[in-house]
């Protein structure tokens, strides 16, 4: 999938085509060859047409310049102290790679064609210094063709990808659209093959988290609230036809959703650490309810789906207190013309269907449970449920749902406090309702973790742990 380059690139590549260069003197300097300007000055300045004939009557001598030879350096090499040079360079290097595949293939055959641009990535004093982000264009182009190329490539590529992945992420955190779309561009670019997507996520926490941080910019925060306006009935309309939606871009929304539904292709590596770090069925229903065309919708869509069709024990549990039912519904009346999008909204939907057919009050815990994440699904708080379920839970399978209830509120859940304040609430239920089993729940090591959650930063976490040891204080006094 093709995208357009960014304006800013583009402005900044003119500009840099426009600046007057001193080639003769960088000959007299040494820095380049007689044979280096002679090349240069047959594809400098002329018509897309002609660079194309003079590259192609010559590929393997134009690749050398780029990369260097066996006899001669790279003229990103010799000309390294000349940043105009470099600069130049790098934006004629993108054109070829861009408009001549001979060129390319022969960049390809090289030992490893990626040398010379992966030191350019590097930061220098200088902020406004453009090679870096000038290099990780080039370098993304040519590595997305390589990586659809495969072959003998593969180790050199392990080498560059990553390095390239923490430069582009440092683009994506920063505060500037431009510099966050052109990262998501460049992501995009490289997601094209399972190896890239899985080293990818090996990065995730500076490749993947900017990108939902932006994604939970876009709903205005606090997805995680059940009774946020976004999840339990906010409009889909009201910012139907903005190009801004809470300061996000709609075109940087657009290849955000695009990058994820890219990552989406390897569900069954992605879908529980998405699930659990981001609350992604979460945050995708809230998406649902503000996207404001087609296209954002698709994509939100045919990524729900190539998770959940994935992940159905990890992630099915989230539809209901995502309010994912009820959505689809709502889209299904809209008037909607994409076919991809019409074709995955009935797949979600036939899915979600057939989970809620086999779901009880006690069935939807139990999923939640052993998905290994809890949400302020209606079980939670319903003292029925308590009542009718609690002693299930603690021996039905010798208490696996305990043990498990105990593994999660083990862990520390950084990105998703809530989960131990359900936790800490389910502890206070059960107690509350087979106290005899007390003995039980602390063999598994609950009450020491709930009177440790009492000193939590949060304060939800706080509210419930002090609820669940007041059960256990109430039982212990009364005895």
């Amino acid at each position: 999938m093709s995208l357009d380059p960014p304006a800013y690139i583009l402005s900044l590549q003119n500009n840099i085509r426009a600046r007057p260069i001193s080639w003769e003197g960088a000959v007299r300097a040494k820095t380049i060859t007689e044979q280096d300007l002679k090349k240069i000055k047959s594809i400098d300045k002329v018509r897309k047409e002609q660079r194309r004939q003079t590259v192609e009557s010559d590929p393997e001598s134009y690749a050398a310049l780029v990369l260097g030879s066996d006899d001669s350096p790279s003229i990103f090499q010799s000309a390294a102290k000349r940043s105009d040079i470099v600069q130049y360079m790098l934006v004629l290097t993108g054109d070829l790679i861009e408009d001549i595949p001979s060129f390319v293939t022969k960049l390809l055959e090289h030992a490893d064609p990626y040398a010379p641009f992966v030191p350019l990535l590097k930061q220098t004093a200088n902020p406004e210094d453009p090679i870096p982000l000038l290099a990780s264009c080039v370098l993304s182009s040519l590595l997305s063709h390589g990586l659809m190329t495969g072959g003998a490539q593969a180790e050199q590529i392990d080498k560059a990808l990553p390095k390239l992945y923490s430069y582009i992420s440092t683009l994506a955190k920063k505060s500037d659209n431009n510099l966050q779309d052109i990262a998501v561009q460049e992501y995009s670019a490289l997601l094209r093959t399972a190896k890239s997507r899985q080293l990818f996520w090996e990065q995730r926490k500076d490749t993947v988290t900017p990108l939902f941080n932006i994604l939970t910019n876009a709903t205005g925060g606090g997805v995680r609230d059940t009774d946020s306006t976004l999840i339990s009935g906010g409009s889909i309309r009201s910012i139907a036809d903005s190009q801004i939606i809470n300061n996000v871009g709609l075109q940087l929304l657009y290849h955000v959703l695009l990058v994820i539904w890219q990552l989406s292709f390897e569900g069954k590596l992605v879908g529980r650490g998405l699930d659990e770090e981001h609350d992604i069925i979460v945050l995708y229903a809230a998406l649902l309810r503000i996207s404001p065309k087609e296209k954002t919708t698709r994509l939100l869509l045919a990524t729900l789906t190539n998770l959940l069709s994935t992940n159905r024990d990890t992630l099915m549990p989230a539809v209901i207190p995502a309010r994912l039912p009820a959505i689809l519904q709502n889209l299904q009346g809209r008037h909607l013309n994409d076919a991809d999008l019409l074709e995955d909204l009935k797949a979600l939907q036939s899915m979600v269907e057939e989970f809620q057919k086999t779901q009880t009050t006690f069935s939807e815990y139990a999923s939640e449970v052993n998905s290994g994440h809890l949400r302020w699904s209606p079980p939670h708080r319903n003292q029925a449920f308590w009542s009718e379920n609690a002693r299930k839970i603690l021996e039905e399978n010798k208490g696996e749902l305990a043990k498990k209830l105990a593994e999660i509120l083990s862990k520390n859940w950084d990105n998703d406090k809530q989960v131990l304040a359900i936790g800490c609430n389910d502890v206070a239920c059960l107690v509350k309702e087979v106290p005899e089993r007390r003995q039980q729940m602390e063999k598994l090591g609950l009450k020491a973790r709930v009177m440790e959650l009492m000193q939590h930063s949060d304060e939800s976490v706080r509210w419930e742990s002090l609820r669940a040891v007041g059960e256990w204080l109430r039982y212990s006094f009364e005895k």
